[in-house]
């Protein structure tokens, strides 16, 4: 099997659907032999934030000398992005491989009548034998969605389990209240673990994880927010104190950012109280090298260009506030496009106010709302609306109406904003050439 064969066997069994559950992944890694059962994992479940988090724990694992997994989902650009150790993509030959062995695995469970696995569940399995091979110390691993169901959810407790910020968003699937959706989210808690949340959030949504965790004996270490100070802040990235640790410095923007590194503080902490060798001088290493693509990420300067792959009504809140913060005198050109599933009318009601003109897509995606339709919502605000063709498209007209008061934001959609970052990084090294 090839690595272009291997994705479109994966990319395949996408027609199957998101099915939530288990046992289709149970009876998948025991096939497999189990890979999950010889590793160790800090496990990140969260609406908002859990890559972020997943990041900053990543990169301090890294610097305190361990051989670390990161598991992500979506990815950006290249699918490699989904698995990697120590920041490295899984090379393409070897996830041929391992795709080719996941494979014969379905083919056996079809055999024995047996359900087909979704495409996330494979991709989970891929993922798992590969940190496997790797003889990985640890494994940070990102739910898909939601998270008792979720097939990273196979695993028994882990290290820590983190909760980030809980909001609105799949509640289709995960319910249409946020204590539901804290329920799907508590889905990671196992019995006498460690779990870190985001914290102050939401009241209700707070009490489900503590219900949870006496439930099951768990420990709970709440971040404490109050201890958070902003010290300085640019577009190259921001320096604050959170409480004993003085001038962090993170390169991710946005005031929401230090919330998210103080999360991976107090899930690194936990680490280090079960023996791991993480110092705090690895923490302030860990958080300033952490880099996470695709959120209110610079990927030109002249003109100021960013993207942001905010797609729901608490990151476009957040992505409005970082906006004022950083760029309180530009005009702003906006570029969006959203899925037909999300709450893209209150997303337009909330950054709309800061908008110049706006230029609206259709993402490459079957759920993607097309902009025709976009562009009606976004008129009752902002009158100045183009509608454009392609990504290349939309890029181009910011482009040609920019000027020097002028910062121009993509967001709405991780599904698109991937190609307006490889149209820049190309366009970057072509420049150097």
């Amino acid at each position: 099997m090839t690595y272009e064969e291997a994705l479109e066997y994966i990319h395949g069994t996408h027609k199957l659907g998101w099915k939530l559950g288990l046992q289709n992944i149970t009876n998948l890694l025991d096939m497999m032999g189990n890979p999950h059962k010889k590793l160790k994992f800090v496990h990140v479940a969260g609406t908002n934030g859990k890559g972020s988090a997943v990041a900053y724990i990543n990169r301090v694992l890294v610097e305190s000398g361990y051989k670390t997994g990161m598991f992500i989902s979506p990815y950006i650009e290249r699918f490699t992005e989904r698995i990697q150790v120590n920041g490295r993509e899984i090379p393409e030959d070897d996830l041929a491989r391992i795709t080719e062995m996941v494979k014969h695995n379905v083919d056996e469970m079809l055999k024995k009548g047996l359900e087909h696995p979704t495409e996330f569940e494979i991709v989970t399995a891929i993922g798992f034998q590969y940190f496997y091979e790797c003889q990985c110390d640890v494994v940070v691993l990102e739910v898909g969605l939601g998270g008792r169901f979720d097939s990273t959810n196979v695993i028994d407790t882990p290290l820590v389990a983190v909760i980030t910020s809980i909001s609105y968003d799949h509640m289709n699937i995960l319910g249409d209240t946020l204590p539901k959706i804290a329920f799907e989210k508590a889905g990671i808690i196992k019995n006498g673990g460690d779990v870190v949340l985001y914290s102050p959030q939401d009241r209700e949504a707070e009490k489900v994880i503590e219900d949870t965790c006496r439930e099951r004996n768990s420990r709970l270490h709440k971040t404490d927010f109050r201890k958070i100070r902003a010290v300085s802040h640019d577009i190259d990235g921001q320096t604050f104190d959170y409480g004993d640790y003085k001038n962090l410095k993170i390169r991710l923007l946005g005031p929401h950012q230090p919330k998210n590194a103080a999360v991976a503080i107090e899930a690194c902490k936990v680490l280090a109280e079960k023996g791991y060798n993480i110092t705090d001088d690895t923490i302030r290493k860990g958080l300033k090298n952490a880099e996470w693509p695709g959120r209110m990420e610079v990927v030109c300067r002249n003109p100021v260009f960013l993207i942001d792959g905010a797609h729901n009504t608490d990151a476009i809140k957040v992505l409005a506030e970082a906006l004022e913060l950083y760029f309180p005198d530009k005009n702003k050109i906006f570029i969006m496009g959203v899925m037909k599933d999300k709450e893209y009318k209150e997303m337009v009601k909330i950054i709309a106010p800061l908008a110049d003109k706006f230029i609206v897509l259709t993402p490459p995606n079957e759920r993607a709302l097309p902009a025709v339709e976009l562009a009606k919502i976004i008129r009752n605000y902002c009158k100045n609306v183009i509608i454009s063709d392609t990504i290349d498209g939309s890029i181009n007209t910011a482009l040609q109406i920019y000027t020097e008061n002028d910062v121009i934001c993509a967001f709405g959609s991780l599904y698109y904003i991937g190609e307006i970052r490889r149209h820049f990084r190309n366009l970057s090294q072509e420049t150097s050439l």
